[in-house]
């Protein structure tokens, strides 16, 4: 299931997860609330409530650039069984990351951080600010489209500290 993430993301090793779950979202804006719904529960069964605020927002991001800038208005719809947009989460024990699978071969596009007048472009700034670290990756192989990932670090488990502290 997660196989196509394996480009793209940071140094981790997927097999390694602690924990993983996605979903598939519908070609339209409601589904941005359900990304929100299940990104709650998910942290909620992992015990990640304290870290919802920051991750929901970067979801919500992710998600609305994935239907806004890779499945735009009057664009036809994907008609594989598979739903055109996919939100993977993944916890490590001390990281966290959030994924969008969509079906555009196009990187995102960032503005300059400066320009609040405009009236869209402060998504990725946004994923910026309240992540630790983001990128993108093209999927290889008969799914095409790319993954755009947000890490997180967590908190280290108790009696532990990370390298370097």
């Amino acid at each position: 299931m997660l196989e196509p993430l394996r480009q793209g993301l940071p140094p981790l090793n997927l097999a390694a997860a602690s924990d993983a779950a996605s979903c598939a979202l519908p070609a339209c804006y409601e589904a941005v609330r359900e990304a929100r719904r299940f990104t709650r529960g998910t942290l909620g069964q992992w015990d990640l409530d304290d870290r919802f605020d920051d991750v929901c927002l970067v979801v919500s991001e992710l998600v609305t650039n994935a239907l806004r800038h890779a499945l735009p208005a009057g664009a036809p719809r994907p008609t594989a069984p598979d739903p055109p947009v996919r939100l993977h989460l993944m916890r490590w024990s001390e990281r966290l990351v959030c994924a969008v699978r969509d079906p555009s071969d196009d990187g995102p596009v960032t503005r300059a951080s400066d320009d609040f007048s405009a009236e869209s472009g402060r998504g990725l700034f946004l994923v910026d600010s309240f992540s630790d670290g983001w990128g993108w990756h093209p999927v290889a192989g008969a799914l095409g489209g790319k993954v755009v990932w947000a890490l997180f670090r967590l908190a280290c488990p108790a009696g532990r500290s990370r390298p370097g502290t």
